[in-house]
């Protein structure tokens, strides 16, 4: 399954700093990305609003560096795709969005990507969300993914 996947989710796994509810579902989300043929896709926008997030939480010495290397190490291991076309919808597309559900564009460029996808979306902004809705996308629920399939060792 594809899914688009927003910063907010992303760096939730670094931060914690969301409600329990928002963690559930972020961890969910994250391990939905061990199930076979599971894949995120990003707009080219989600690596600046990672580094912009870790530098600035560093500097706040809410986390270390070590611990941004390491949570940027399993990012790149992850099944991340960047979605190149972001740039080409920025000033047509996205901005549409962006202007009729007053969004950042930065958030509305999830939603470009998710509609142009049909993709469903995995997004802890409430606002985002909202807007997700009112547009037709769904939420991305990890549930709707099979768990890999577990082999049993032969005895």
């Amino acid at each position: 399954m594809i899914f688009v996947l927003d910063a907010s989710v992303t760096l939730s796994w670094l931060l914690g700093d969301s409600g329990a509810a928002d963690r559930a579902y972020s961890n969910a989300t994250l391990e939905a990305l061990k199930y076979p043929g599971a894949l995120a896709e990003v707009p080219v926008t989600w690596s600046l609003e990672i580094s912009n997030v870790i530098a600035r939480a560093e500097a706040k010495s809410l986390v270390a560096e070590a611990q941004s290397e390491a949570f940027l190490e399993m990012l790149a291991n992850a099944p991340i795709r960047t979605d190149e076309a972001t740039a080409s919808k920025a000033l047509a597309d996205t901005l549409h969005l962006a202007r009729r559900y007053r969004l950042s564009s930065y958030d509305a460029s999830y939603l470009e990507l998710a509609l142009r996808t049909a993709s469903p979306l995995a997004t802890l902004d409430a606002d985002l969300a909202k807007a997700a809705r009112k547009a037709g996308v769904k939420r991305f629920r990890a549930s709707s993914l099979k768990p890999p399939i577990q082999r049993r060792r032969a005895d």
